[in-house]
């Protein structure tokens, strides 16, 4: 019973980011709202400093390594092209299986974990995860968009 409001959660969280990328495909990228969300996320750090949410060394590692593992795949499927002489995300048709594959392997993975783990330990190891996702991702998106910024810049000098 614990597991459905925070899976019902995760999901409609999904769902909200697959139309919020759908969406920022129709505006230009910039470098503001590529770094941001991971700036915003950091603000969850916040919950280490109270004792159920602390998380042992070794889970870090573990939980950042998986983070960055995940990460490949939205690495992989989101990439930039230029349209009007402005830089959009482009869609891609693999984003949304992904973005399903990773909640799925969230909600096994918090159904199998929780048996062992305590709560608070659990979100700070999904948390650690995610960040560990977000934050490769953004620097690879970050790195594309410089580079197309650059050569749409020699083109256009």
């Amino acid at each position: 019973m614990t597991t459905i409001l925070p899976t019902t959660l995760a999901i409609l969280m999904a769902i909200a980011v697959y139309f919020l990328r759908l969406k920022l495909a129709n505006r230009p990228s910039s470098v503001k709202k590529i770094i941001l969300p991971p700036f915003f996320m950091s603000t969850g750090a916040l919950m280490f400093l109270f004792p159920p949410f602390r998380v042992a060394p070794l889970q870090i590692i573990e939980a950042l390594l998986v983070g960055f593992i995940f990460s490949i795949f939205l690495i992989k499927t989101s990439n930039f092209e230029i349209k009007n002489d402005q830089i959009f995300m482009k869609r891609s048709k693999a984003f949304l299986f992904i973005l399903l594959g990773l909640l799925a392997i969230r909600i096994v993975a918090k159904i199998v974990f929780s048996a062992h783990f305590d709560i608070g330990e659990l979100a700070g190891m999904f948390w650690i995860l995610a960040f560990g996702m977000i934050v490769p991702w953004r620097i690879a998106m970050l790195l594309k968009y410089k580079k197309l910024e650059r050569s749409l810049h020699n083109v256009s000098h």
